[in-house]
């Protein structure tokens, strides 16, 4: 489904003395890359909250490849695994500037609304903008 790719450099405070990027980082290169997703879509996270939805992370896989290592140009691919409903799920691939295959993940996320921390289905205006 719908495909969408970041790509960013890899900074030094990201990485430890051997020069590889820590683990826990990959959450926040998922991060980027939703962000990107949906900005690409026509949807930011501000946009949502302000329209009093949260959109929390409930389930996070990831299955690390090879490391990435500092100043490395990395791409996050980012896809739309199925049509949401109360959850939206993505499928990750990471790869480094020599279309090295890093790490493959996948998360789900759970539309919230704001004001009650109750989960609601996916807004109107979201899966509008997936039909075109």
């Amino acid at each position: 489904m719908w495909l969408n790719s970041h790509s960013f450099r890899v900074r030094y405070g990201e990485t430890d003395q051997m020069g590889v990027v820590y683990h826990g980082n990959y959450a926040q290169y998922l991060e980027m890359g939703r962000v990107e997703w949906l900005r690409a879509l026509g949807v930011t996270y501000r946009s949502m909250e302000e329209n009093g939805i949260m959109l929390p992370v409930i389930s996070l896989h990831i299955n690390y490849k090879k490391s990435a290592l500092y100043d490395d140009l990395i791409t996050v691919e980012t896809s739309l695994k199925k049509i949401p409903q109360v959850k939206i799920e993505f499928d990750y691939e990471i790869y480094n500037e020599n279309r090295e295959l890093l790490a493959t993940a996948n998360t789900v996320l759970a539309f919230m609304d704001k004001n009650n921390n109750k989960p609601i289905k996916c807004p109107d205006y979201i899966l509008a903008k997936l039909e075109i």
